[in-house]
């Protein structure tokens, strides 16, 4: 029996399911119509229950609507990114902390002294930091469907060129930057690229 043909258990209807996945393409350019930066807020709010390596949460984001500080972020995006970012609504740049030790006794006080033992292992907290912010991006990614955004992310960009702008205060370390808004016109072929081929389960798996 095939997975299409066996009745699985799940929560979601296949519509939703389609919303964040079958159906949903990187999205180049978007409607006119503005995105409150509370909506972000609330995609937040959902994606940080999904887990992170011992529930770090390092994943950290910076919000930029439209205005000079935007601006000087484009400056360090590869070309091709740069007018569809000029263009976008909103535009999230999504990095990660090392520090993220110090929230310990918040997100694990069942674990006593865990922050001053992160603090000695400064190239652990590096690679769980950067291993969770990317699996939290994931997360990301799939709320801000579920709230009815397209988005766009892009890894080509100067990542310090990025955090020189964004991040001398906090030092966070860019990961991704992800233009975010409304689905433009269908008449808009620019929009969306034409799907492109995805491997099959057996190609990418293997059950033993």
């Amino acid at each position: 029996m095939s997975i299409d043909q066996a009745v699985l258990p799940t929560t979601l209807e296949t519509a939703a399911l389609d919303r964040l996945f079958s159906r949903a393409h990187t999205t180049n350019s978007f409607s006119d119509e503005p995105v409150d930066p509370q909506l972000i807020r609330r995609v937040y709010e959902d994606l940080r229950w999904a887990p992170t390596a011992f529930n770090a949460q390092p994943l950290r984001l910076t919000v930029l609507t439209p205005g000079p500080t935007r601006d000087a972020v484009i400056e360090h995006l590869m070309p091709g990114n740069q007018a569809k970012t000029q263009a976008a609504p909103l535009t999230i740049v999504a990095a990660y902390t090392a520090d993220w030790h110090e929230y310990m006794p918040t997100l694990a006080p069942q674990r006593a002294g865990a922050r001053e033992s992160f603090a000695e292992k400064a190239g652990m907290r590096e690679t769980v930091g950067q291993q969770s912010a990317d699996i939290q991006i994931g997360y990301l990614l799939l709320a801000l469907r579920a709230h009815g955004l397209e988005v766009g992310p892009m890894t080509g960009l100067d990542a310090a060129g990025v955090d020189s702008v964004v991040h001398q205060e906090n030092g966070w370390k860019t990961r991704v930057v992800i233009n975010a808004g409304h689905r433009a016109h269908p008449d808009d072929e620019t929009a969306v690229a034409p799907r492109g081929g995805r491997l099959e389960f057996t190609d990418a798996a293997q059950v033993l």
